[in-house]
């Protein structure tokens, strides 16, 4: 009987659902230490390895061509076997980069940031992806507001990461927080092999076969396009920027530089969090609009403060304006597009990959060529108004 009944429970749609959400949700959070891992452990590495500002500026190259390798298998991975794979291969990679990065050279480091950065680019579509799929089924919560808290445990993640990095570096026990690390994915990948992911779409499949030329000329495609590209970019670029021109307001700026990340990632993650509930009241698309203003306004208040209060409050108010909005275009490309969604998601995922590597960097081209960072942050706030115009039609 106790067989039986196990066997029942494991073979119910809705708990077999719960379950792989859960363990995505998990799977996530070591997602955002990775994501993230790069800005507090670069000073640890460049004085282990030696390097010079253009080698580590490598280190992010190689961990974005990493990333996009990654999201063009995990779109091959997923039309042709289904999530299992692409998932459990994202964390063993993800644990063989974060294992070896700290162990040897610097051309051992760059081999590790590229494996882990492959990881990256396989778990976060799959991740993403997989959890819109299941969450549409009948007796779920809705798509957006699954893909929103799954999104929290990543930024959880990131925030975690700054902390733990300098915590353990200080303590003379990064090695030993690096393995836990690696040593978790591991054990994650194992306990979840067995877990019910959803099979490879069946060729048959109506919603799964598509033209991409009758699909390129649907406007949908390419405003989808548009926010998979404008919004990572603009989020990474307020992150990114944010504690370089606050220490430019003078000596208590200066003092608080490396804090003002934190304070909008930590709304980021908070927003996410809440975002569920919200979602449950409040449809996506007037989430969205209200969402994308409240940013706009947000680095406004930031780009227009003289003081240290002014860009705080602006910092926060931009983290938790910005926090469901990629959730919820996850849910909708998930929406719209159905089982097609693993397919299309490549150029997706790509274009959300290539966003926060152009738009932080015009940043900086532009503050350097006008002297001025406060201009050069004016493109995320371009980017933000447009995205803002793009919602406010239903499309």
């Amino acid at each position: 009987m106790p067989d039986t009944e196990l066997s029942r429970l494991s073979s119910n749609p809705r708990t077999s659902n719960q379950r792989l959400v859960l363990a995505g949700q998990i799977a996530f959070f070591p997602t955002g230490i990775l994501t993230t891992f790069l800005g507090p452990m670069l000073p640890i590495l460049i004085a282990r390895w030696g390097m010079n500002d253009t080698q580590a500026g490598d280190l992010f190259l190689l961990q974005f061509f990493g990333m996009l390798v990654g999201v063009q298998f995990s779109g091959v991975l997923l039309a042709k076997l289904g999530f299992r794979p692409a998932f459990l291969l994202g964390l063993l990679l993800l644990a063989a980069g974060v294992a070896t990065i700290y162990v040897g050279s610097f051309w051992l480091g760059l081999i590790s940031v590229a494996t882990y950065g492959l990881g990256l680019g396989l778990i976060i579509p799959t991740d993403n992806l997989l959890v819109a799929e299941i969450s549409s089924a009948p007796g779920s919560s809705s798509r957006a507001g699954a893909v929103s808290l799954l999104n929290f445990f990543w930024g959880v993640g990131a925030v975690f990461c700054s902390v733990m990095v300098a915590w353990t570096a200080a303590h003379k026990v990064l090695p030993f927080f690096l393995g836990s690390v690696a040593l978790f994915l591991v054990l994650l990948a194992v306990l979840m092999r067995n877990l019910p992911f959803p099979e490879a779409a069946k060729a048959e499949d109506s919603s799964a076969s598509f033209s991409w030329r009758e699909l390129a000329k649907s406007p949908a495609i390419w405003l989808f396009a548009a926010v998979f590209f404008l919004y990572p970019g603009a989020e990474t670029a307020v992150g990114g920027w944010i504690g370089s021109y606050v220490s430019r307001l003078g000596p208590r700026g200066a003092a608080m530089a490396s804090m003002l990340p934190a304070f909008f990632y930590s709304t980021l993650t908070v927003g996410r969090g809440l975002g569920t509930a919200l979602l449950r009241y409040a449809s996506e698309r007037r989430v969205s609009q209200v969402g994308y203003a409240a940013g706009a306004a947000g680095i406004i208040i930031i780009l227009s403060a003289s003081a240290l209060p002014g860009v705080i409050a602006g910092a926060l108010i931009t983290g938790l304006s910005f926090s469901t909005l990629y959730p919820i275009a996850v849910a909708q490309l998930s929406e719209r597009f159905g089982v097609a969604a693993r397919t299309i998601g490549v150029v997706m995922f790509s274009l959300a990959a290539l966003g926060p590597a152009v738009i932080p960097w015009l940043v900086g081209v532009i503050s350097h060529a006008t002297g001025s960072l406060r201009t050069g942050l004016l493109l995320p706030l371009v980017a933000t108004v447009v995205l803002l115009g793009i919602h406010l039609f239903d499309w």
